[in-house]
């Protein structure tokens, strides 16, 4: 019997089970895919806490992995036994073999691993969405981008660089600011030492910076109101330090008629054509050099609650991949 990751109550990273699952069949329009790697998201701590909940109790974690087609569901063409495959919207991909929506699966293109088409498809199909979609950089922008040395912010700040932006990023600690700095960020801020606003402000002459990218949350707020010029967008796309609590809309008024937007990854790939073409455009980036995905971190399937104790613990950079 295959193995997974199974969380029988909400709780922390004792949660995790790691146990026997029945081998399950693909139903019409899906595959069974025997992973090869699986990716790791910090989405994947808010249903292990239960701060997004799933369908039922017990389930199996993950949104994230790549590996090759082992069984074929009714009606799903385009696909066959063997090849390689990748998802960033699956469910539970904390395991050795995974069903998922044929409709939510890409291939894995010649010339990029499955290490890394699993440590990226999550992390890079959001960078694309925020950099390309949410507020379309240009080439003289100056931008703000939190967490820079997290899993996607390692990702977009190369790609908003290869987009020709100056890239201001925020990190934890010094060894963060020299991954940031190698990655793309041309100002590195030490968030917990600085002031990021004055910061941004000094940098920018005044100005301040058409978008901030925030995937920090309630650390970082309405301090990153304050980075913006008149008109700039706010896009909060993640909480890792808790949630933002609600905010008086007159605010945005206040420093600037400002506009404040919360995308998600999933309405981004809710059809075949969104997500051929955004995942179309994150491979030909990465297949070019012009983004390099960085995985920092292996560790076996069976380890998985270590995991989420280093990322909980800001231990991570990068991207970390777990190996069935």
């Amino acid at each position: 019997m295959p193995k997974a990751i199974r969380v029988h109550e909400y709780g922390g990273p004792e949660a995790m089970s790691y146990e026997d699952v029945p081998t399950a069949e693909p139903g019409p329009g899906q595959l069974r895919v025997r992973q090869t790697a699986i990716g790791v998201n910090f989405i994947d701590v808010y249903f292990r806490k239960g701060a997004y909940k799933a369908a039922s109790l017990p389930f199996t974690l993950g949104k994230e992995g790549a590996g090759e087609v082992a069984a074929i569901g009714e009606g799903v063409t385009g696909f066959k036994v063997g090849e390689r495959v990748a998802y960033a919207g699956a469910v539970g991909t904390y395991a050795e073999e995974v069903i998922v929506e044929a409709s939510g699966t890409v291939h894995v293109p010649d010339g990029v691993s499955d290490e890394t088409a699993a440590a990226m498809m999550l992390k890079g199909l959001t960078a694309q969405y925020l950099l390309r979609r949410t507020y379309r950089v240009q080439k003289g922008d100056t931008i703000l981008f939190h967490a820079a040395a997290g899993g996607v912010g390692l990702i977009a700040t190369q790609w908003a660089k290869h987009l020709g932006a100056t890239v201001i990023g925020t990190v934890g600690s010094q060894e963060k600011a020299e991954l940031a700095r190698a990655h793309g960020c041309d100002h590195v801020i030490l968030y917990r030492d600085e002031d990021f606003a004055a910061r941004v402000k000094e940098i920018t002459k005044g100005q301040g910076v058409p978008v901030v990218y925030d995937g920090v949350g309630k650390a970082t707020f309405p301090a990153s109101l304050d980075c913006l010029r008149p008109f700039g967008v706010f896009a909060s796309f993640g909480s890792s330090s808790g949630p933002i609590d609600a905010f008086d809309i007159g605010i945005l008024a206040q420093k600037g008629s400002l506009f404040a937007t919360r995308p998600t990854l999933f309405t981004h790939i809710a059809t075949r054509e969104l997500l051929d073409a955004n995942a179309a455009e994150l491979f030909d980036v990465v297949k070019s050099g012009a983004v390099k995905i960085p995985i920092h971190s292996r560790a076996r399937l069976a380890d998985a609650a270590q995991v989420h104790r280093d990322l909980e613990g800001r231990n991570t950079t990068g991207s970390t991949v777990m190996i069935p």
